[in-house]
């Protein structure tokens, strides 16, 4: 028993700290490409949001399994789940909602009818433009409390390559987004910097959790 327990802190005492810092620097590296990855994505798949959500979800999963393997315990891994929520939804909406910003068009339309009168949850709304002229598109929305009813009048932006579904404009916010990305990324990097320090003690102290061991 004591042979076993010399033998592991001899290796831990190995641990190179340098190279565990770059393995740190690594993984904050790592951070950072995946959240531009997926949004650069989400400029390619434009009105494809399924694809940057999968994508993105892959990136963050990445992500936890490295926070475990450097903090050598799962708990800062799991606490690395929330900013990657807010990297998340950052890198998938930012793209659509700065193309609308860019590209889109400004229009004030009024509301004509509303496909979840008869009590549904998915709010299909018929738009008409000052003209009188019916929109193509409708201002979707799916849940049981939407912003507008049946005689409001909004601004909306459409977008004029048909790529982007049209949103209202109160809704069309890419910095938000893009804070709101920015956020995630720092969160992931102030865990990643602070397990590479509590990994590099556990390490050296030749500390080896199972896969059950949160501390």
């Amino acid at each position: 028993m004591t042979a076993a327990v010399d033998m592991k802190k001899s290796q831990g005492e190995t641990v190179d700290r340098g190279l565990y810092f770059v393995f740190t620097l690594v993984v904050v590296a790592i951070g950072w490409i995946i959240a531009a990855v997926n949004t650069g994505i989400s400029y390619l798949a434009l009105g494809m949001d399924v694809i940057p959500i999968i994508t993105g979800l892959v990136g963050c999963l990445v992500f936890v399994i490295l926070m475990r393997f450097l903090h050598c315990a799962w708990w800062l891994a799991a606490l690395s789940v929330l900013p990657a929520v807010f990297v998340l939804v950052g890198s998938v909406q930012y793209a659509p909602e700065a193309a609308l910003d860019h590209r889109g068009v400004r229009e004030t339309v009024r509301i004509t009818a509303d496909s979840a009168d008869d009590g549904g949850s998915n709010h299909r709304f018929t738009l008409v433009g000052p003209s009188g002229r019916k929109l193509e598109e409708t201002l979707d929305y799916n849940g049981n409390h939407p912003d507008w009813k049946v005689g409001d009048r909004l601004t909306v932006v459409s977008d004029p390559d048909g790529v982007v579904p049209l949103e209202a404009a109160s809704d069309v916010d890419p910095d938000n987004r893009l804070g709101s990305l920015l956020m995630g990324v720092a969160g992931w990097t102030g865990l990643a910097l602070l397990a590479g320090r509590r990994g590099f003690v556990r390490r050296r102290a030749g500390r080896r959790p199972t896969f059950e061991d949160v501390d």
